[in-house]
């Protein structure tokens, strides 16, 4: 790369770190006919869509960030490699029926993204895959499985045409997927008839053939019934005192799947599909999927604070920075997060609400782009968008400013997110915005759509750095 190349490339990518860390950002809306920028930013509201214009800044305003000398990473946008996979030619499906969906998880669980995006995005859409495949492999059939003498070499030639479409080759362990999860394991029933006998099939497709997104994780509808179709051709479990624990989680486990499959074969791929990610969400809002190392040192520097202390504040935010490098979450996720982590400094006996001391929001829990501007996944189910001329992308919630809860206790053992008590904060007002001090002050508003490019820069900075450290 010659140095007029390389000046360019400078140039672009301060301009894009510059870009993630704008304050009071309005995504701009080309209208085909006129353009016209809105002034008005309604947090609540998501991005509309359509083609967005570059937001214009001066060169002069573009802060100097340290740039490393190293080749950077490949530059926004970036596209998948796609080719031609090699089947096994043993698994008697035709793939071409299920196109649409293979090019949703590997969209979903692109080779640079799924790592960052695995919890929320990636592992759901996988799952629900699989979920699929395995109701309708069958056909005419009414098996509800896929035979063991072939569910290895169809495992095989998923994984295939998935790489092939750009997906990480590493699903299976990210995702905890295997071949077994296609052959029913150890549930009895394996077969429509007998588990039409056994269950209200009606009932269960009446409630889940359509999952109300915003009512069924606080009051199950569809996962009850799912849960009370399961236990029924388990057997009820009824010889329970005779088996270990285990395998009755794992016979009930392997029955839900069997429930799963008789819901994906009932169901349009579509249908089923919406279903099995509205379920996956519920669950993984329920919990917090970050690695919290023991924060001796935040105690430490913390402990007797009771006014901002520089020493509190810059220990505390190094710790959140070394959290900010695994995973992107959604925001029921952070909230949890954000009060578990509380938690454990209130246990090592610090009493001060120092989230509030040292302005830590929502987004501090997640990724960040260059350390300005966190993303927050809305808590619904979400895909990575792949765009032929954009490359990938995805949407950032726009109400997750918030300060991040403290807790009231050291003891907080599960969080409940549906009481009215537990709902999400208000979002704060350019009337009582406040100010974050070493942090930056922060916008009503962040750009929705956070480029590949931003996320691979940052990636590359964080290996950047941890070597030099």
């Amino acid at each position: 790369m010659g140095p007029t190349s390389s000046g360019v490339v400078h140039r672009l990518f301060l301009f894009i770190i510059y870009l993630s860390s704008f304050q009071d950002v309005t995504a701009l809306e080309m209208d085909l006919r006129s353009v016209h920028s809105n002034s008005n930013v309604i947090l609540a509201d998501s991005p509309s869509t359509g083609i967005f214009y570059p937001i214009e800044i001066s060169p002069a305003v573009i802060p100097e960030y340290p740039v490393p000398s190293d080749s950077l990473p490949p530059m926004y946008p970036t596209f998948p490699t796609t080719y031609e996979p090699v089947l096994s030619g043993k698994c008697p499906v035709n793939f071409s029926s299920m196109s649409d969906l293979l090019g949703k998880t590997a969209s979903d669980c692109s080779q640079p993204l799924a790592p960052l995006v695995g919890n929320v995005i990636c592992c759901p859409q996988f799952s629900s895959l699989m979920h699929i495949f395995q109701g309708n492999f069958g056909g005419d059939s009414d098996k509800l499985i896929v035979q063991n003498a072939v569910a290895s070499d169809c495992f095989s030639d998923i994984m295939s045409i998935l790489a092939s479409k750009g997906a990480n080759v590493t699903l299976p362990a990210l995702c905890s997927l295997k071949s077994s999860n296609l052959t029913g394991g150890s549930c009895p029933v394996h077969d429509v008839a007998t588990f039409e006998k056994m269950v209200n099939s009606s009932k269960l497709l009446d409630v889940c053939g359509t999952v109300d997104p915003l009512k069924e994780c606080c009051r199950p509808i569809c996962q009850n019934a799912l849960l009370e179709a399961a236990l029924l051709i388990s057997g009820g479990l009824a010889a329970k005192d005779a088996v270990p624990e285990s395998s009755h989680a794992d016979v009930l486990n392997d029955c839900k799947g069997i429930v799963y499959s008789y819901m994906a074969r009932k169901l349009s791929s579509d249908a089923a599909n919406t279903a099995f990610r509205i379920l996956s969400a519920c669950k993984v809002n329920k919990a917090c999927p970050l690695d919290f190392k023991q924060p001796t040192e935040v105690i430490s520097a913390c402990k007797n604070a009771g006014a901002p202390s520089p020493s509190c504040c810059g220990s505390l935010n190094a710790y959140i920075a070394g959290i900010q490098k695994q995973m992107l979450i959604t925001n029921k996720q952070a909230i949890i997060c954000a009060t578990l982590f509380g938690s454990m400094l209130r246990k090592g006996g610090v009493m001060t609400n120092i989230y509030e001391l040292c302005d830590v929001d929502l987004k501090d829990f997640s990724i960040q782009a260059y350390g300005q501007q966190g993303c927050l996944l809305r808590s619904l189910p979400s895909d990575v968008i792949f765009d032929n001329s954009t490359g990938y992308s995805f949407i950032c919630d726009l109400t997750d400013n918030i300060v991040a809860p403290w807790p009231s206790s050291s003891s907080v053992t599960s969080i409940s997110l549906c009481a009215p008590e537990m709902s999400l904060p208000a979002l704060p007002n350019s009337q009582n915005m406040k100010n974050k001090g070493s942090q930056g002050s922060r916008g009503d508003a962040a750009v929705p759509i956070f480029s590949l490019f931003i996320l691979t820069t940052m990636l590359y900075l964080r290996d950047y750095v941890g070597d030099d450290g």
